[in-house]
């Protein structure tokens, strides 16, 4: 096989496995703050596995970096949680088209934090995004549902908007690898008083769907991302990437039934498209 033809085939794999981790979540009956500490757990478990057989030795960290991985880290247990509260409390597509708006985030925060002036492509992103976001909308009252699932949705997407900005200050000196592991050690810190009591209890069933999430959705997915890098450029990854909440959308209609409106066919199609045409414009 063409190298070029495998690489596109690993990002459109780590947008599958990405999407999927909303199908898993579903899946498990668990709460949200249980099924993140299981995924940090798993995935902290086989990087130290990989380090161990690469003989590996850890960066030493000085004590601003260790304060830089401890934010970040809670950042990406907020991240992840409030994504799978977004899962369980409106379904899979309104989850995951709440956090399709995580660009808008990422650049409004990015010119807060860097003092970066908004791009015409920017503000345009923006305005999609929002117009995207009123369409999804199912009904403009707190009383429902999905309209609850989106707004958890959206605030994933505000969390891992500085999670994104906090990042491009912490990864700039230690490889994602091993900033990985040590985001995952204060994240179970973090998750441990929340999840504790549950953690026992945990049945075998949601086990193995936890275990899908932590190897699949993240360890597996964030090898075959870097990985394709060696090949393709970061634009066409991350508009590849952006294709997430279509193949969770399709999963979620054939697994649960989840049959889109119309409305919100249109709304995601405006997110996905804006954030696409934005990609091609960087």
């Amino acid at each position: 096989m063409e190298k070029r033809t495998l690489a596109l085939l690993k990002v459109h794999g780590t947008a599958v496995l990405f999407g999927a981790s909303g199908i898993f979540g579903a899946l498990i009956q668990s709460s949200a703050e249980t099924i993140v500490l299981g995924r940090v757990v798993i995935a902290f478990a086989i990087i130290s596995l990989y380090f161990l057989w690469k003989k590996q030795p850890l960066v030493k960290l000085n004590l601003q970096q260790v304060t830089q991985l401890a934010f970040s880290a809670g950042l990406l247990s907020a991240h992840w949680v409030t994504f799978f509260v977004a899962v369980k409390v409106g379904g899979v597509a309104v989850a995951t088209l709440g956090f399709a708006s995580f660009p808008a985030f990422v650049a409004l925060f990015e010119s807060l934090f860097f003092r970066e002036k908004l791009r015409f492509r920017e503000v345009v992103l923006l305005i999609a995004i929002t117009v995207g976001l009123i369409l999804v909308t199912p009904e403009f009252t707190f009383g429902n549902q999905a309209t609850q699932g989106l707004l958890w949705g959206v605030l994933s997407a505000l969390v891992y908007g500085i999670l994104a900005v906090a990042n491009r200050r912490t990864m700039s000196k230690i490889s994602g690898v091993q900033a990985s592991w040590w985001q995952y050690i204060f994240a179970t810190l973090f998750l441990l008083p929340f999840s504790i009591t549950e953690f026992p209890s945990v049945s075998a069933q949601d086990w193995f769907w936890i275990f899908c999430i932590g190897f699949l959705c993240t360890t597996l997915a964030y090898t075959l991302f870097i990985s394709s890098l060696d090949t393709i450029n970061a634009r066409t990854a991350s508009m590849i990437i952006s294709l997430e909440p279509v193949y969770a959308i399709v999963i979620a209609w054939l697994c649960f039934g989840e049959v889109p409106t119309l409305k919100m066919i249109i709304g995601g199609a405006i997110i996905l498209l804006s954030v696409a045409w934005a990609n091609l414009k960087k």
